[in-house]
């Protein structure tokens, strides 16, 4: 028994590590292009929709509608965000460094001392930052598409 349930324990780490590839990614180019954004002047309003919590906020909806069959729907929306969170807010802590190293000037140079206050600020309390709304809005998601599913069978 105790096999049979850490194998449905694998399986459930290894669909959330699937669900959340995609997204690490899409957040290893996007940070970049953030910041390039506003290296070349474009100003800060008009790019704030290009960033984590955006993204997130997405991915959390397409998760909810990809996993409301499941039985583990939540628990599996929660590890895809706990994956995808916390390695998607470590290029904002390089860039931090980046751009205090260079004295370049960006948003990214703001409120940190050092590279490991940056690293710890970024990694916890930003991906709680993205991973709080995230599991709401995915699991508000799942409600609604399982409350579709039942309203559809009547």
């Amino acid at each position: 028994m105790k096999k049979e349930t850490n194998i449905i324990q694998k399986s459930k780490i290894k669909r959330a590590l699937h669900l959340a590839k995609t997204p690490i990614l899409i957040a290893l180019v996007l940070t970049p292009v953030r910041f390039s954004l506003e290296l070349i002047g474009v100003p800060e309003n008009a790019i704030y929709i290009v960033g984590l919590l955006w993204l997130t906020l997405g991915f959390a909806i397409y998760w909810g509608i990809k996993l409301y069959n499941d039985k583990n729907s939540l628990l599996i929306l929660f590890l895809s965000l706990g994956i995808f969170s916390p390695i998607s807010r470590f290029p904002v802590a390089v860039l931090w460094w980046i751009d205090t190293k260079w004295d370049i000037g960006t948003h990214y140079s703001l409120y940190f001392d050092n590279f490991a206050q940056a690293t710890f600020q970024q990694v916890v309390y930003g991906s709680l930052i993205q991973l709080i709304p995230g599991f709401l809005l995915g699991a508000i998601t799942i409600a609604i598409m399982r409350q579709k599913k039942t309203v559809t069978k009547q």
